[in-house]
């Protein structure tokens, strides 16, 4: 009787493997024809870790896709070793059990993750293709998941609302047309492209984005998260070399560099400064840093003096950097880069863990500089309380590549216009991907504003 019922549950064992396998099938099946569907190679499908990072390209989802296919990589890896780990003689009984408990935790720890992964991709998936949230519950379970994706993939009446290839293309097309005239006076900047190597293939961080920025003005860059803001930044500044010729005042901020880094200032968000130091030491050293080397001691001395006066830090001149304010060390960081007389002035929320009152002091100030003929470059994230101190906006969107583009560049009225939209953070929100909080606008207006400047 016993081995009667060892050779049942043998049998309906090798029923469940076979059941599995053929459901795995069906699966690969469907979303070969998936991706074909959205514009991608339906052979990836049968690539083990390549196959989920081309459905989350399908689905609008890269980024998530980068670790919902590293997570199925690593759980081969790990059935592999409990594999090995199975025909191991040389082992232990208790040194088994010890790697046995490691490398199962290590799968439930993955398997949560690759969970998470999976709904974000395939909730992107649902809105792709139109269809409801309910669909979701049939994600869940492996032994479900192949039923949704045979009927997506043969089912006529399942289509995509775009495709990946066709959508690149076009955006591609609309914007190689034309470049920004190189000024004398004033920056011009004609950016092919910025990118970078990230998963094994080439990244387009940021693409065709011309423009001239003339003397005297104080431009808003806006964009979303991940839009490309501080990787355009750097690109303009020289930090991060693009294909791209970027001219200040009739130089090239590549090929002349040396010449050019004591004529761009640049604020990061995050202050660098020792908190044990005086402001007047702090700024003396940062004269030594950035003013060319045949500048004197008296000098720098009277330089710092200029830039405490014009950013009110004289009356706390021998206070420790840790004792000041908020307010007085934001000021104290902009005066660091100011100490070179920057013609190009950079800053990367200045404004960040302000209040109000000292916020709207600050861009004061900045306004100041820049109608001293300075080109002042701004990042905030609340814009609306400030845009009266703007003369221009930047608005930077991703793609549905996932590439940063230039939707707009010109008057705080024009972009009003241009996006029919009153406020600054309701423009941020048009051109957000929809899983982000937005209204998914991007393709929509980087397209309309490649027509408008390129016909």
């Amino acid at each position: 009787m016993s081995v009667a019922l060892k050779m049942i549950g043998i049998a309906l064992l090798d029923a469940t493997d076979v059941l599995g396998a053929l459901l795995g099938v069906l699966y690969l099946a469907g979303l070969w024809k998936l991706l074909e569907k959205s514009g991608v190679k339906g052979w990836w499908a049968l690539i083990p870790g390549a196959r989920d990072y081309q459905l989350a390209r399908c689905a609008g989802r890269e980024p998530e896709g980068r670790v919902f296919s590293v997570s199925g990589v690593v759980m081969l890896v790990i059935e592999l070793l409990f594999v090995l780990l199975g025909n191991s003689k040389a082992a232990t009984i208790e040194e088994i059990a010890n790697q046995v408990l490691v490398l199962t935790v290590l799968l439930i720890a993955v398997l949560f993750v690759r969970w998470i992964y999976m709904l974000r991709v395939f909730a992107g998936l649902l809105n792709v293709y139109n269809l409801r949230k309910r669909w979701l519950w049939l994600v869940l379970a492996s032994y479900t998941r192949w039923l949704p994706m045979l009927l997506w993939g043969f089912g006529k009446k399942y289509q995509p609302e775009w495709k990946l290839e066709d959508i690149k293309a076009e955006l591609a097309r609309l914007a190689t047309h034309g470049s920004a005239t190189v000024m004398d006076e004033g920056l011009t900047v004609n950016l092919e492209e910025r990118s970078a190597t990230e998963f094994f293939q080439k990244k387009v961080l940021l693409r065709d984005i011309h423009m001239t920025i003339p003397q005297g003005r104080m431009v808003l860059l806006l964009g979303g998260s991940g839009a490309g803001k501080t990787t355009y930044l750097n690109a303009i500044n020289g930090y991060e070399k693009a294909k791209a010729e970027v001219m200040l005042n009739g130089s090239n901020m590549y090929t002349q560099y040396k010449k050019m880094q004591y004529e761009v200032g640049f604020v990061p968000q995050s202050e660098m400064m020792r908190g044990k130091d005086t402001v007047l030491n702090t700024l003396l050293d940062a004269a030594k840093l950035r003013l060319p080397r045949d500048v004197g001691a008296r000098q720098r001395r009277e330089r710092v003096d200029e830039v405490m006066e014009i950013f009110g830090l004289k009356p706390v001149r021998h206070n420790l950097v840790d004792k000041l304010s908020g307010g007085q060390k934001k000021r104290l960081s902009i005066s660091m880069e100011f100490i070179s007389n920057p013609s190009l002035f950079i800053l990367d929320e200045p404004d960040s863990g302000l209040d109000g009152v000292m916020a709207r002091e600050l861009f004061v100030q900045l306004r100041k500089i820049a109608d001293t003929g300075k080109i002042v470059i701004v990042i905030t994230h609340t814009p609306d309380r400030v845009i009266d101190l703007f003369d221009d906006v930047i608005v930077l969107a991703k793609d549905s590549s996932r590439t940063g583009r230039l939707a707009f560049y010109g008057s705080i009225e024009q972009a009003r216009e241009f996006f029919q939209r009153d406020r600054m953070e309701q423009i941020v929100k048009s051109v957000n991907r929809k899983e982000e909080g937005g209204d998914g606008l991007a393709d929509e207006f980087v397209m309309k504003y490649a027509e408008v400047q390129y016909g």
